[in-house]
């Protein structure tokens, strides 16, 4: 902590929300120059609540470099603090207002291709129960995703539980899974019961793209084997995935739950299984308001009806 719990009770905080409001936007876009563009406000306003912030909590909030603004360690710490309290007065300034305040959109990402299968269905019950709710969709490869939610500018995410900084994050898994081969009946692998990665040396092939987990698996899985698959495209879109595997001779890797709405197609597990869990992420440490725990405790009794 900044001061023993002593020295707290003998002295009064003047700092204002302003000056939190200013200091978090600083850290936010590493520069005080931009945070005065966002905020519009004066540099020397930015500059006079840091120092005035510095001084009261004798610490140093931030070090410069090469004109970038990086926080130190109280600063970091100091910053979870204020975004936290920013978050809870904004939240209590709506539930005291009711609708006479505006309410922000939660923003959550979604990853592009589960998209289309299963946010409709969440998103419609979600508004029925909540019809005053504002929640704004992004889609993001899960990858991409979690640096979003880390960085404040996501509030959730649906991801690929995969992740090498899962645990740097709250989460809940939603959806057990694995990856398949999808390809058309005419497709030379089409008769296969399963198949392993030296099985698609040379194949046409379709990935997610490069922000997705499981673009970093799949080139996993065949650098270890020596396995050259031809690889067509990366992309997220799958309307453009199907029109590329109606023609035969091109294959992509979907989750197995995509492929059950695809009863035109044939989904090839592969061997060994490629399993992988789908959930929900937020920031550990930060304050949740009222609208992301109702989307949160919505999504996990969605998802386990």
């Amino acid at each position: 902590e900044f001061m023993t719990e002593s020295s707290f009770d003998e002295r009064r905080i003047f700092m204002t929300l302003n000056q939190l409001k200013y200091f978090c936007e600083t850290c936010r876009c590493h520069s005080i120059t931009a945070a005065a563009n966002q905020l519009f406000v004066t540099q020397p306003a930015i500059s006079l609540a840091i120092r005035e912030l510095e001084a009261e909590f004798g610490i140093t909030l931030f070090t410069r470099f090469n004109n970038r603004l990086t926080l130190t360690e109280d600063g970091a710490l100091f910053y979870k603090k204020a975004d936290y309290i920013l978050q809870y007065c904004k939240d209590m300034q709506f539930e005291l207002n009711g609708s006479r305040i505006q309410q922000n959109p939660i923003h959550v990402g979604i990853p592009p291709v589960l998209s289309s299968f299963f946010f409709p269905g969440l998103i419609d019950a979600y508004r029925s129960k909540y019809p005053d709710a504002l929640v704004s969709l992004e889609e993001y490869g899960s990858v991409r995703a979690c640096d979003l939610v880390l960085e404040d500018k996501l509030d959730l995410a649906l991801v690929n539980m995969e992740m090498y900084n899962i645990d740097q994050l709250n989460s809940h898994v939603l959806i057990h899974d694995q990856l398949v081969f999808c390809v058309s009946p005419e497709h030379p692998l089409a008769n296969h019961t399963s198949i392993k990665a030296a099985d698609l040396d040379h194949q046409n092939v379709i990935l997610f793209n490069k922000d997705s987990v499981q673009n970093a698996i799949l080139r996993t899985r065949f650098d270890f084997g020596n396995v050259h698959p031809n690889i067509i495209m990366q992309g997220n879109q799958l309307y453009t995935m199907i029109n590329f595997i109606r023609s035969g001779t091109v294959g992509c890797f979907l989750y197995s739950c995509i492929t059950a709405g695809l009863p035109k197609y044939k989904a090839i597990p592969m061997e060994p299984p490629m399993k992988t869990d789908i959930g929900i992420v937020w920031k550990k440490g930060r304050y949740l308001t009222t609208q992301m725990q109702n989307f949160i405790t919505f999504v996990k009794k969605y998802y386990d009806a």
